[in-house]
């Protein structure tokens, strides 16, 4: 689905991820409060969802459900956005090998059953080498997602009525989604099949040939879906226009993905790039959706 001129546009925030730092001017929130205080900054300048992670008392990306517990009731407290967690959790560097680790299937799959209960959910629809430098993994590092553990959490996300976010990190990952509708997993043409289209992210390329074909091919398989865009490190206003001007629902920005804003400066806090978004996106005839917009965009009032 593809949206036309003077449609609101979805701006999700993702604040923190799990391995970046505050650094070079940029502060990134890493503890509930700090984290909670963001979300309103980004709801007040714009976005509609914001996209957390959770870290620990050393600021070590967790997948303690204690703390995801309490960034959602501090966030809520502060705002109405619409709150989406990370099922992916992050990698973790080993104290005593120094090797970086991922969390288990069963670790992240004890996010979907949190209370108080995220809005929405994303996970990566795919196994890759992720190398993201602007997001703190400097080196190719293996990223499995199993299958039993993409069916259990598509299942148990639908199963709530909710709206799963896919992260297309590669393009092999659409013919593996629609191979699980097919197998009858999830309707393929249902409205609230939600595929982010990531560019600058491990070795896909952030121009306009591959956001081209990665949406052309996403919309041959899911005619319906919601689709949207992530833009990595530097390309990330780059790839967001792009989206912005060939129709997404959705855009997403954030210390999570890059620090910078479109001049190549580095920003103070995420809600600066949430405005410049908003910006960027009246050029091409667009508004920020609200909270309610979105969850009528996403589906999540269906």
């Amino acid at each position: 689905m593809s949206t036309s001129p003077g449609q609101p546009l979805v701006i999700v925030a993702a604040v923190n991820g799990g391995m970046q730092r505050s650094r070079d001017g940029a502060f990134v929130p890493v503890d509930p409060e700090e984290i909670a205080e963001d979300a309103r900054l980004c709801r007040e300048a714009g976005a509609a969802v914001v996209h957390v992670h959770a870290r620990d008392e050393n600021g070590a990306n967790t997948g303690d459900v204690a703390v995801f517990r309490d960034i959602i009731t501090r966030i809520r407290a502060r705002t109405d956005v619409l709150l989406q967690t990370t099922n992916g959790i992050g990698v973790r560097r080993d104290p005593a090998t120094g090797q970086l680790v991922w969390p288990s299937d069963e670790e992240r799959l004890a996010l979907i059953d949190l209370d108080p209960t995220p809005d929405l959910y994303g996970v990566a629809a795919g196994t890759t080498d992720f190398w993201h430098p602007e997001g703190g993994y400097p080196t190719e590092t293996p990223y499995v997602n199993s299958p039993e553990y993409l069916k259990k959490t598509i299942k148990a996300i639908y199963d709530k009525r909710s709206t799963l976010e896919y992260e297309v990190v590669d393009m092999h990952v659409i013919a593996r989604l629609a191979r699980y509708a097919d197998e009858g997993l999830f309707d393929r043409d249902a409205k609230h099949v939600w595929l982010l289209l990531g560019g600058g992210l491990g070795d896909v390329d952030a121009d306009p040939e591959t956001l081209v074909f990665m949406r052309n091919l996403a919309l041959s398989r899911f005619p319906n879906a919601v689709w949207g865009v992530l833009g990595a490190g530097r390309d990330n206003f780059r790839w967001a226009t792009l989206g912005i001007a060939m129709g997404c629902a959705t855009a997403r920005v954030g210390f999570e993905d890059g620090l910078y804003r479109a001049d190549g400066s580095v920003a103070g806090r995420n809600h600066e790039l949430v405005a410049e978004l908003v910006r960027i996106a009246e050029i091409y005839g667009r508004r920020p959706a609200t909270p309610d917009e979105a969850r009528e965009i996403l589906g999540l009032n269906r």
